[in-house]
């Protein structure tokens, strides 16, 4: 490795994607050193080794990089889509994007307005909320429950689910272990009685396309089900809620883009991609190197593990003109669903129910401000707000 890279510890609990030594890091190299591999930072290198074929998903030695290397997580984790490589990953991806069409998710667009405005309508009066409990998690989650036909009375227990697997993917995950699995086993054993309803009854929902799911006579296995239904609940859930809760953190910073966004309803879907360029909660990608191989000056070895840093990449001056947070800007594609052919499979659900809760809070709440602390999770890895209290006036 080249000796003028820095390093960057990002194992350690304070360390954070959006801090001065991230962004210098960035000015004095394309990568960094870190202790689970490289870093990529630059927002055009990264693009290049998103689809470079030397370089194999990464995420399925996340488990092991946390000392983490058997039991029900790392085994699941092993066998998801996102962790699949080759003609496998393109035999599962085949199966499963029907139901991630337009024309599946098109119908449910009235359906995630009607939810927000009343989730929206729970808090109103009050001109106060948690923002996590009382908005991101029950809208979050409930959008899951319509895609997947869940009963809407089961949308907390789900969430609490979900939220415990979360702990997964940060740095918290090797002591936590325990909680991280019993969730899982709540979510298999949830997953099996969905699968099996759908089985005796098939409907015209989401989880009914995937339960009928073909290619000239393939079908995905019992296993494959259940481990793609779990995906479902738990990225839906867990990504969808830290999103949320990284866009009004940006919101509050910028009050006068929440007031255009609220003028110009339209604007809700660049603004999710300005969220996602500047505040992803995935704030890496990771890949491994499936070859030895050079990129630039640096030889990397077989086996090693690469991070693409999307949150660093996201500000960086080189690809964006002005890169601070402007709701009406075109940019460059930003790497906040990943790319190359592991891009992300629900980028399209996350970009419809994102845009339709930014535009239902901010045509309903005026003035956000805290009320009080905020507390977030570590800023690296998967991160979003644990408590995030607003106070707001109401329009009209």
């Amino acid at each position: 490795m080249s000796q003028g890279a820095p390093y960057l510890d990002v194992e350690a609990p304070a360390f954070a994607m959006h801090s001065p030594q991230a962004a210098a890091a960035r000015e004095q190299h394309w990568y960094a050193r870190t202790p689970y591999g490289i870093a990529v930072l630059r927002h055009d290198d990264i693009a290049r080794l998103m689809k470079d074929p030397r370089l194999i998903q990464g995420s399925v030695a996340w488990p092991a990089h946390n000392g983490v290397t058997d039991g029900p997580f790392a085994e699941w984790w092993s066998r998801i889509l996102l962790c699949r490589e080759g003609v496998d990953h393109a035999r599962l991806r085949k199966l499963v994007n029907p139901a991630f069409s337009p024309r599946t998710l098109a119908p449910l667009q009235p359906a995630f307005e009607r939810l927000a405005h009343a989730v929206i309508d729970d808090f109103a009066d009050s001109g106060q909320c948690e923002f996590m409990t009382q908005f991101a998690e029950p809208y979050a989650t409930q959008v899951v429950t319509l895609l997947l036909g869940i009963p809407d009375e089961d949308w907390r227990m789900i969430a609490d689910w979900a939220g415990e697997l979360g702990i997964a993917l940060g740095v918290r995950f090797r002591e936590q272990q325990a909680r991280i699995n019993t969730a899982l086993a709540a979510l298999f054993a949830y997953a099996d009685q969905l699968i099996a309803t759908r089985r005796r009854a098939l409907t015209d929902d989401f989880l009914s396309q995937l339960v009928v799911a073909s290619e000239d006579g393939d079908r995905l296995s019992d296993q494959e089900l259940r481990d793609m239904v779990v995906l479902l609940i738990f990225g839906g859930i867990d990504t969808t809620r830290n999103q949320l809760s990284l866009g009004i953190k940006i919101f509050l910073e910028h009050p006068a883009q929440w007031e255009l966004l609220a003028n110009e309803p339209p604007l809700a879907r660049n603004a999710v991609e300005e969220i996602m360029r500047l505040a992803p909660t995935t704030t890496w990608v990771s890949r491994q190197a499936a070859v030895d191989f050079s990129y630039r000056e640096l030889a990397i070895k077989a086996g090693t593990t690469v991070h693409l840093f999307a949150a660093v990449a996201g500000s960086d001056p080189a690809a964006y003109e002005n890169p601070g947070f402007d709701i009406t800007a075109r940019r460059a594609p930003h790497h906040g669903f990943g790319g190359g052919i592991h891009y992300c499979l629900g980028h399209a659900v996350a970009r419809s129910d994102m845009a339709v809760a930014f535009t239902a809070l901010s045509a309903r709440l005026s003035r956000l401000r805290l009320t009080g602390p905020a507390r977030w999770l570590p800023d690296s890895g998967n991160t979003g707000a644990e408590v995030l209290p607003l106070g707001f006036d109401l329009r009209g």
